[in-house]
């Protein structure tokens, strides 16, 4: 019989003891003797973070598909837990069975974020797993990583057996076969991670060496055996109407961050914008059958009794069959009272007449993200929108009902000037403007534009991989002028302006495109005691200033230089679907200021039609 692992006592010490208890509506329970393989999937934040994440929804319901698998969840806990399971020595435990970690077959972990590194380690020290691979014998798990930082997953290498890159429906099913085989068989945990280096997308860290020249440049990276490939490649689920999908995901006995039935109507995007990954590595864009679609929004949303279905995606109004899903959706749960978020929608005609039809009388805020405050830096990073296009939109939006507008920019773009950030508020300031210029009697109330600044992150596999970073005290700068400029405004009053911490930018930049050299300063932080550095109230800076000292290592080599096209990238082994020519393309016409025209207007030659499916075959079908 299923116990807990946590007494009451503990429980009533602790914040939120639901996070740990399980036994959630359409968690998966199963006997352990009747499986050969267990597998505890962990998302490396909390609970409620984790619970939100549909990536690891769809593989718990496709591992656990499986008769010969058992999938479990695990998540970091919380401070308050972590303290006493160190002091008592209380192993860390899945929700399902409360069974420890260490005794699982596989933990694989999920990484979304690059701030949630030092949650990883924490994960592996509370479970009593060695931290680094090297380390880790025939008793221990074997530790995989997935997730979109997997696209340079070097600075993690130390501390992982082997990790999956790409998209999980593809290739897990010949891992867990193979493991299934290999366990009956008697083989050896070495044995096993060979087989497993020939399955395509997975990459084993151990069988790689790398090398670094005088000048601190990665030098070489290559196999150091036979049979183990140079490249590994991203794997891609061609057509999703055949992948995986949970029908009864599980739902969370506390409100999640995103308390709701995900429905995943496309993956991938159209648009090119040179800093985003997703927009890169998720190519080719593919959509779901709108039959499909409408079965699986019912199959959840009786499953779970949940009142909200989000319709999830990268870029929800080129969905192509939007208007007849949403006409489904509104007729078919009108009597439920179902509400339907619709999350990424692009600034034109059609996305708010979506939103008018979506949304009650009483508007809530709209989002937008012109990302650039001038057209020429709009143009740079290829967002496809004009300012007459913003405006106009914002105008629609506030015919429509809207008084409040949120917009979001990024500081420190390749080759920002001051102009650029002014612009910013300057966009501010017009929108507000439109909104006083229609009729009294058509407004609502006073408008209120927020203003948000992240700081750019160069990512892997982007067109400005190559880029470098502004350092923190430049991006300080920038906030400064755009603070003074957005006083300086006419509606001042009516635009408020929130801006991230420079220093977590700088941290991210450095893990995003950091090497091998860089584990040595995420273990040294976690020592030290960063935990939980996503979370605004625990990242500790002098704790990482710290780490950096103690090794010897420069923060501003990885993040302050720019990086020469012809240089070894440490993330150069992995074939991630997209052509490094086609990326030197776009960052030859991001310096000239050249737009390139999106996926269905004209193909750029990315190098994803190699996959036969979504967006590279409409044309052809």
């Amino acid at each position: 019989m299923r116990g807990q692992t946590l007494d009451d006592e503990i429980l009533l010490r602790i914040e939120k003891p639901s996070r740990y208890t399980g036994n959630e509506v359409n968690s998966v329970m199963k006997d352990p003797d009747k499986v050969d393989i267990r597998f505890a999937m962990c998302f490396p934040d909390v609970y409620e973070i984790g619970m939100s994440h549909l990536g690891m929804q769809i593989l718990y319901h496709m591992f656990n598909s499986r008769e010969d698998t058992w999938c479990e969840r695990v998540f970091s806990p919380w401070t308050d837990l972590d303290q006493i399971l160190r002091r008592e020595k209380i192993p860390l435990f899945a929700l399902e069975s409360q069974d420890p970690i260490k005794i699982f077959d596989f933990l694989g972990i999920t990484i979304q974020y690059e701030m949630c590194y030092t949650n990883i380690l924490q994960i592996l020290d509370l479970s009593q797993i060695p931290l680094y691979a090297k380390d880790r014998g025939a008793g221990d798990p074997l530790v995989i990583g997935g997730g979109p930082c997997v696209l340079n997953p070097e600075p993690l290498a130390p501390f992982f057996d082997l990790f999956y890159i790409g998209e999980g429906e593809v290739s897990y099913p010949a891992l867990l076969d193979t493991y299934a085989a290999m366990k009956r068989q008697g083989r050896s945990r070495e044995e096993f991670l060979y087989a497993a280096a020939q399955i395509p997308g997975i990459y084993v860290p151990a069988f790689y060496d790398a090398s670094y020249g005088k000048d601190g440049l990665l030098e070489s990276f290559a196999p150091d055996r036979p049979g183990v490939p140079e490249k590994v490649v991203r794997q891609v689920v061609a057509d999703l109407d055949q992948a995986a999908y949970p029908k009864a995901p599980v739902v969370p006995n506390i409100k999640a961050t995103q308390d709701r039935v995900t429905l995943e109507i496309q993956r991938g995007c159209i648009r090119g914008c040179r800093f985003c990954q997703a927009g890169m590595i998720y190519r080719p864009a593919r959509g779901k059958n709108v039959e499909l679609l409408k079965q699986q929004a019912r199959e959840m949303l009786e499953s779970t009794g949940h009142e909200e279905i989000s319709l999830s995606s990268l870029s929800s109004s080129d969905y192509p069959q939007l208007r007849e899903l949403l006409d489904f959706l509104l007729e078919e749960f009108k009597t439920a009272a179902v509400n339907i978020s619709l999350p990424s929608l692009r600034i034109d005609s059609f996305s708010l007449e979506v939103m008018s039809r979506i949304q009650d009388v009483k508007k809530s805020s709209l989002t937008f993200a012109p990302e650039a405050g001038s057209q020429r830096l709009r143009d740079v990073i290829n967002k496809g929108l004009t300012r007459e296009t913003i405006l106009e939109g914002a105008r629609e939006a506030f015919l429509g009902g809207w008084n409040r507008v949120k917009l979001y920019f990024m500081l420190g773009l390749p080759t920002e000037c001051p102009e650029d950030v002014r612009g910013i508020a300057h966009l501010a300031q017009d929108i507000a403007g439109t909104y006083y210029e229609i009729p009294k009697e058509q407004r609502q109330g006073k408008v209120q534009v927020t203003v948000s600044t992240s700081f750019f992150v160069p990512k892997p596999f982007t067109p400005f991989q190559w880029a470098p970073m502004a350092s923190p005290e430049e991006y300080l700068e920038r906030v400064a002028l755009l603070r003074e400029e957005v006083r300086g405004q006419v509606n001042h009053k009516s635009i408020r302006y929130n801006w991230h911490e420079a220093d977590v930018a700088a941290l991210e930049g450095f893990l995003a495109r950091g090497d091998r050299r860089a584990a040595k300063v995420l273990a040294r932080a976690y020592e030290l005691g960063a935990m939980y550095d996503a979370w605004t109230e625990h990242f500790r800076q002098e704790l990482w200033t710290q780490a950096f000292q103690d090794t010897g290592m420069d923060i501003t080599q990885y993040t302050q230089r720019r990086r020469d096209v012809g240089e070894l990238l440490p993330w150069d082994f992995i074939d991630a679907g997209v052509e490094r020519s086609f990326l030197e393309r776009e960052w030859a016409r991001a310096d000239q200021g050249t737009v390139t025209p999106n996926c269905r207007q004209s193909c750029q030659g990315c190098g994803a039609a190699r996959y036969k499916g979504g967006v590279c075959v409409e044309s052809k079908s």
